[in-house]
């Protein structure tokens, strides 16, 4: 038969190994030899052209459309359908993913004929045994190799997954990984190190800008995600590898391991989801908390890796104030990057059948967030709603950061209370990064403490260090390093370059400091310029 899997991606730099991890188990698995196709499109192409998505389906006349479903699309997905149903009559539509799975009135939206559960690999060959009125294969299992010629090509410049395990050892109430349904709350499926060592070979060895472990929880068995890590930094690639982690489950040796990797080739994401015990009591959600921040505090004092901590504000039981409490000792361990999400009440989670007598209200659409609950209502929502967005547009994209370390040590604000006094203040949706700078000063300045000038310098140095010194706004007043005063700054400066400065990559503070970036190279693990300065 003739078979399309197609993948709709939130974002073009994203790929999805799910589609072809599928069409390779066809080719495995299947007693009959199948034509499959793939294609891969985004979301936001999908919105836009549906008629010709879909006619590039029906182009290829298949017996069989399978779609995978998650929640970054299944709210666009609809349309599409019911338009291969219409020009594909007596086609077969199947769907498979956890939006699908878990959720089977979604296939009553647009005529499909099954949904998949389970691991699709092995799923699909069977259903078209069936279709094809042949009993399944009778051995279905081992591990599928879908990192074919065509899909390596298709990466070049995106992320690229690998997965090295499936399933989860914890059943998290907010996860789809803690339910019952699969590989999942408890049971954990590991796959061969030779063929999970092939395919990072493969991928080291491709222009993909990520290559992202879609793990679970890489290091629920730690000697195995040693021997994986060892791996990694032991090949001849400049590539960057993210791994998500439970931060308290390290031990030592792999401490010792990872501080000594490469700069820049291990990216880490910890989620901590919270500090509040009652949150993580009723979200089933069990980390030694004290060494999971401990373990990331030595992580970071190496400066090698990229550290990523996660909190969800939504929880059962943590109110406003406790989730402030939470967010200030998640922003108190420095990591490089803390986001700060909300509670998604997803099918097949724990929390979702609990969220009526929990009295949690949410989105009736994908991604299905939290709107309020008993202990966050509407106004507290868009309070943090607010400190969001200031996070994600300074802090999170390296933006002002020691201007904000020192608005912080002057004003004696909380970080919670200082991002979100600056949520409130302005909003970055729209808007250059230099009007945004100067709004962010305006702000800042108007605060308790602030001395103006220090503010200015601090803005001015991590400006250089964001952009260059390009496009500086009028109220930094760069000037460039010029004359018989500032010779010496000058030449230091060029000697330690060992080029000739630019205009915008040199100024003087109002301490009398010289300040000089060099723009050539930038930190791989911070992404940003590195800033040096010479006193006259």
């Amino acid at each position: 038969m003739k078979v399309v899997v197609l993948g709709i991606n939130s974002k073009y730099v994203h790929s999805s190994p799910a589609v072809w991890i599928l069409a390779a188990g066809v080719s495995r698995f299947a007693d009959s030899v199948h034509d499959v196709s793939v294609i891969e499109t985004t979301v936001q192409i999908l919105e836009k052209d549906t008629a010709g998505i879909a006619a590039q389906i029906e182009a290829l006349r298949p017996d069989v459309v399978g779609v995978s479903v998650y929640i970054w699309n299944a709210s666009v997905l609809p349309p599409l359908l019911k338009l291969i149903r219409k020009k594909l009559p007596d086609s077969t539509i199947v769907l498979g993913g956890p939006e699908a799975a878990n959720n089977p009135e979604y296939g009553m939206l647009g005529g499909v004929d099954y949904i998949l559960r389970g691991e699709g690999e092995y799923e699909l060959p069977a259903l078209l045994a069936a279709l094809e009125g042949k009993p399944p294969p009778e051995k279905i299992c081992g591990v599928v190799e879908p990192y074919s010629d065509e899909y390596l090509q298709s990466l070049d410049g995106r992320i690229a997954y690998i997965e090295s395990s499936r399933g989860c050892p914890f059943r998290c109430a907010f996860c789809l990984s803690g339910g019952e349904n699969g590989i999942v709350g408890g049971r954990v499926k590991f796959f061969p190190l030779d063929i999970v060592k092939e395919q990072i070979l493969k991928l080291s060895k491709i222009n993909a800008r990520t290559i992202k472990f879609v793990d679970r929880t890489f290091n629920c068995n730690a000697a195995r995600a040693y021997e994986i890590f060892d791996y990694v930094i032991s090949l001849p690639t400049t590539r960057l590898f993210h791994f998500e982690v439970a931060a308290d489950l390290f031990d030592e040796r792999t401490i010792a391991l990872l501080k000594n990797a490469p700069l820049g080739r291990i990216q880490l994401e910890a989620g901590l989801q919270s500090f509040y015990k009652p949150a993580l009591d009723a979200s089933a959600r069990y980390a030694e908390l004290k060494k999971a921040v401990e373990n990331i505090r030595e992580l970071l004092s190496s400066a090698n890796i990229h550290i990523h901590v996660d909190l969800i504000a939504g929880l059962p039981y943590e109110t406003l104030s406790e989730f402030k409490n939470s967010f200030d000792k998640a922003y108190r361990i420095g990591a490089h990057t803390l986001q700060l999400g909300f509670l998604k009440l997803i099918h097949g989670s724990k929390l979702r059948e609990q969220a009526e007598t929990l009295g949690i209200c949410y989105s009736e659409k994908p991604p299905y967030e939290i709107k309020s609950s008993q202990w966050l209502g509407i106004d507290c929502i868009k309070v943090l709603k607010r400190t969001e967005d200031a996070l994600q547009h300074t802090y999170n994209k390296k933006r002002f950061l020691s201007a904000i370390e020192y608005v912080l040590t002057a004003s004696h604000l909380r970080p919670f209370d200082f991002f979100c006094s600056l949520g409130s203040f302005v909003t970055a949706h729209g808007m250059s990064l230099s009007d945004y700078a100067e709004r962010f000063y305006s702000h800042c300045v108007s605060l308790p403490n602030i001395d103006s000038e220090k503010l200015i310098d601090c803005m001015t140095c991590d400006w250089l260090g964001m952009v260059k010194g390009n496009n500086a706004p009028l109220f930094m007043r760069f000037r460039f390093v010029k004359g018989r005063e500032n010779r010496n700054a000058k030449e230091f400066a060029e000697k330690k370059l060992g080029r000739k400065i630019m205009r915008y990559e040199s100024t003087r503070l109002s301490s009398g400091e010289i300040v000089f970036v060099d723009s050539g190279t930038c930190d791989p693990v911070t992404g940003l310029y590195r800033v040096y300065k010479f006193m006259v």
